[in-house]
């Protein structure tokens, strides 16, 4: 059986927006993922090598993805909004998978910028099961959010990450509430460069796991 790729809109709080919902290979969906993309004003958008790769390691882990543009990025209407409207952007995302999906659970994960949202999403929707942050920039100092969090959170993080320098990371994992875990990606930069095999490898393996571990 083909996998479903479909593009649509959705009917976005500023405006429509650019979405794309792709199913697994040859299995029914075990599971939902919203997958949010890094910063609008510097270039991101839901085709990002590392948001494709977070989205295509879970599709192999038996996820339906569904990506998308926040406002004001390619074919999606409106204008940035700071982060705040882009969250909003995200939920109108994870109702759809819920819509379509509903006897699914639903992780929702993004990388560097994307990876606030999904983190902010995630602290105010008690349907999401576990978040998965990539690339997590800890040079931006607002992150209260993250501790109303009670799902297991997984940060996943390159060594080399100048948005996210290795002891300021560490430091702030330190401060993360249970449940929790961090992956390490041995890679050159904030965009794994020369490992991104190594990372969606990290991918699947935690899109497989039940939890942490």
């Amino acid at each position: 059986m083909p996998r479903r790729i479909e593009t649509l809109f959705l009917a976005g709080p500023a405006g429509k927006l650019e979405a794309m919902l792709e199913e697994p290979e040859d299995i029914e969906p075990v599971e939902a993922a919203v997958v949010c993309h890094p910063h609008p004003k510097h270039g991101g958008t839901m085709h990002n090598k590392v948001v494709y790769r977070l989205a295509r390691g879970l599709r192999k882990a038996g996820h339906v993805v569904l990506r998308f543009n926040y406002r004001g990025v390619n074919l999606s209407e409106g204008e940035y909004d700071r982060g705040i409207g882009e969250t909003e952007d995200a939920r109108v995302a994870l109702r759809e998978v819920q819509a379509r999906y509903p006897h699914l659970p639903v992780t929702a994960g993004g990388f560097s910028f994307g990876s606030r949202v999904a983190l902010r999403l995630t602290s105010q929707e008690r349907v999401i099961r576990r978040v998965i942050a990539v690339g997590f920039p800890t040079v931006v100092p607002e992150r209260e959010f993250v501790n109303h969090i009670k799902v297991p959170k997984i940060f996943v993080h390159s060594t080399h990450d100048k948005f996210g320098p290795r002891p300021d990371l560490e430091a702030f994992f330190e401060t993360v509430p249970e449940p929790k875990q961090l992956e390490w990606i041995e890679s050159a930069d904030h965009f794994f460069r020369d490992a991104l095999d190594a990372y969606e490898d990290a991918i699947i393996r935690i899109g497989l796991a039940d939890g942490l571990g």
